[in-house]
């Protein structure tokens, strides 16, 4: 079987590309994940999502804890079978959804007790239980437990908040079931705090982890911040490592991280948008809601090979959303994930070619420029 590997294939300035190997198959990076909350892409079919392009889709370990619950799921087969998708699967370790969903939390050395938000069932989530609630859930890549730090955070209880996940990171790794191509990726936090990033790093990379993400982030610190704590952030991180910037982000911002150096990426944003009739294109946002569509009969993108774009028209799109048709969620969603996969391999090229300052430039100012009103 497969072991985990990383291999770089190019570099261009702090950028990289590369490939993933896991037991369920390859990932190319920079990689997007769509997210898979409880085991489903809403509004998409499996064989949708890997259509749009996707090598590996997120799973939450929290909701899927809740409903059907992990020993249900490993009874079942796991996610992949019961799910039907074969290819890889990232599970996040429950923490943030705790820290912002459950009721009633209780925080301390061991873990976190708390009350669903489904039925009001009292749980505890440890980094032991975390991890073994992955690997009944059977996915590829595990989370390391910790918490993520609410922003804005004072210095003092930043250092006292990564302290807390660099320990449980090390009692994750103990408890981390190794299997032929699984990986236990750890998180960095600290906030926006040079020094606290710095030492995070370092602590998560004596304890060894085959990949390492950068968490704490798109919580309310805006792109500049975001990006400023990459800079001083992701100069710490092994490069024969993969580097995963957590729930990020819109298309810009994707274009931003990957500028320095982060290699996959996982947000809600483009099915969310595309059930609340928002499209990404690659001059930006275009609300579907808006009446001016009513009788275009342009494509949302003349270029995009998604089934929204090449069979019907922004008029066709706007009266479903007008009408809160099912079909309105799944096509603008099918878009919206093409859209991030045609846009992860956009760069993966230019990369390759050694011209991704030219190419990420137009990239961002065609994205700034706006929906262009027809003539």
């Amino acid at each position: 079987m497969t072991n985990f590997t990383f291999t770089l294939h190019a570099t261009d300035g702090t950028a990289r590309t590369g490939t993933i190997a896991t037991a369920r198959g390859e990932i190319r990076t920079p990689a997007f994940m769509p997210v898979g909350t409880a085991g489903t892409v809403k509004a998409m079919l499996p064989e949708s999502v890997r259509e749009t392009g996707a090598d590996i889709i997120l799973g939450n370990t929290y909701h899927l804890m809740l409903r059907p619950g992990a020993e249900r799921l490993a009874k079942l087969g796991g996610l992949h079978k019961l799910m039907n998708w074969p290819r890889p699967i990232l599970t996040d370790s429950g923490g943030f959804q705790v820290m912002s969903l459950a009721q009633l939390r209780k925080l301390d050395e061991q873990g976190v007790s708390f009350q669903s938000h489904i039925d009001g069932t009292t749980h505890k989530l440890t980094p032991e239980r975390s991890m073994e609630i992955q690997a009944l859930i059977g996915s590829d890549i595990h989370m390391a437990f910790d918490e993520c730090t609410p922003f804005p955070a004072s210095e003092s209880e930043a250092e006292t908040s990564m302290e807390l996940s660099m320990r449980w990171a090390r009692r994750s790794k103990a408890a981390f079931r190794e299997a032929p191509g699984r990986a236990l990726f750890g998180i960095v936090q600290g906030s926006v705090y040079p020094k606290l990033r710095e030492r995070s790093a370092h602590a998560l990379k004596e304890i060894g982890f085959p990949g390492y993400a950068v968490g704490g982030l798109a919580v309310g610190e805006g792109q500049h911040r975001m990006f400023e704590v990459l800079d001083f952030t992701v100069p710490h991180l092994p490069t024969d490592r993969p580097r995963y910037l957590m729930g990020v982000g819109k298309p810009d911002d994707i274009v931003g991280a990957v500028l320095r150096g982060i290699d996959m990426f996982d947000c809600v944003l483009p099915t969310r948008s595309g059930r609340n009739g928002q499209a990404f294109t690659k001059r930006g946002p275009v609300n579907l809601k808006n009446a001016r569509h009513a009788e275009d009969s342009r494509p949302l993108e003349a270029d995009c090979r998604c089934p929204a774009c090449r069979q019907y028209s922004r008029a066709y799109l706007h009266h479903l959303v007008k009408s809160d048709e099912i079909l309105a969620s799944m096509l603008i969603t099918w878009h919206n994930l093409t859209h991030y996969q045609d846009l992860t391999a956009s760069l993966r090229e230019a990369i390759t070619q050694k011209r991704l300052a030219e190419h990420a430039a137009s990239l961002l100012a065609s994205y700034a420029s706006g929906d262009i009103e027809p003539q």
